[in-house]
């Protein structure tokens, strides 16, 4: 959020499904961070392009549901780019939609935007990008037009990249714009992912993986390859390998865990995947 708002983004609009108030509780109404911040509640979960279209009052604001343009930045992603010139080549595009992609790192794993002078022409599943294909990563950032999503029904689940753009490019081959461009991308969309980016962001910039903020360690635990969050108090004898503990978590004496995700539990029932113990609420992953 800090980042969209250093670029001078700073009227936001989060999408909420899991633990809603979790997020709630940390932003707020954004003013602690200078922007005003509003929130789109899905139930059900409502797909990359449900998911805009039922946000669509908020994010054109009063002005009628077919005009008017914002970025989508997917929650899952770290990225930088610069985002004035993401507008710059949708305006010059005079596309629908342009989304920022970078070469494709990994085509074996992550499906492929297929681009051809300057437009997406295809998308691949990963693993059948087609041989010879120019491949590209989508890195979760896109300028899009609310006409986009507009026509879409309130209220039922609609994905873009699979069902909407492919649509629109039957249409009108141009109507998605591709920013190609060198750009940072690591995936956090998994506690396994999370966990890995952390990591790798410690052996490139230090220690980084245990906060400084009322966090209390016995002298006889050990913490291994494991990220630690705010207020949290991991007690004598215990074994963390591989793991994630989220703040206000307290770690009683002798636990074992390995390549969990261990959240204090605050009185909602464990979701899919998820088991109580004592006091915790833990994700195996």
């Amino acid at each position: 959020m800090s980042w969209l708002v250093s670029r001078g983004v700073d009227d936001l609009v989060l999408n909420l499904h899991h633990r809603p108030a979790t997020i709630c509780r940390e932003l707020g109404d954004g003013g602690d961070l200078g922007a005003r911040v509003r929130y789109s509640w899905e139930h059900p979960l409502l797909g990359s392009a449900g998911g805009p279209r039922h946000a669509l009052p908020l994010l054109v604001d009063g002005r009628d549901p077919g005009d008017g343009q914002f970025l989508i930045v997917n929650g899952d992603t770290l990225t930088d780019l610069d985002l004035a010139a993401l507008g710059d080549v949708h305006h010059a595009a005079g596309a629908l939609v342009t989304m920022a992609v970078i070469p494709n790192p990994r085509p074996d794993v992550y499906g492929g935007v297929l681009v051809a002078e300057g437009r997406v022409v295809g998308f691949a599943r990963g693993g059948e990008v087609p041989v010879g294909a120019d491949s590209f990563h989508f890195i979760g950032v896109q300028v899009a037009d609310a006409r986009v999503f507009s026509t879409l029904a309130d209220g039922v689940p609609a994905e873009s990249v699979m069902q909407l753009y492919p649509k629109l490019m039957a249409e009108d081959p141009r109507a998605i714009a591709a920013h190609v461009i060198e750009a940072p991308f690591r995936d956090v969309g998994t506690p396994a992912d999370y966990l890995q980016t952390a990591l790798d962001l410690t052996a490139a910039e230090g220690d980084r993986l245990v906060s400084q903020a009322g966090v209390r360690i016995h002298a006889s635990a050990r913490v291994q390859r494991t990220a630690v969050w705010e207020n949290v108090t991991i007690g004598a004898d215990v074994r963390l390998d591989d793991c994630i503990v989220c703040d206000g978590a307290h770690v009683p004496d002798g636990s074992r865990y390995q390549r969990c995700a261990i959240a204090p539990h605050l009185g909602e029932a464990p979701g899919k995947g998820e088991r109580l113990s004592g006091d915790l609420i833990i994700r195996e992953f």
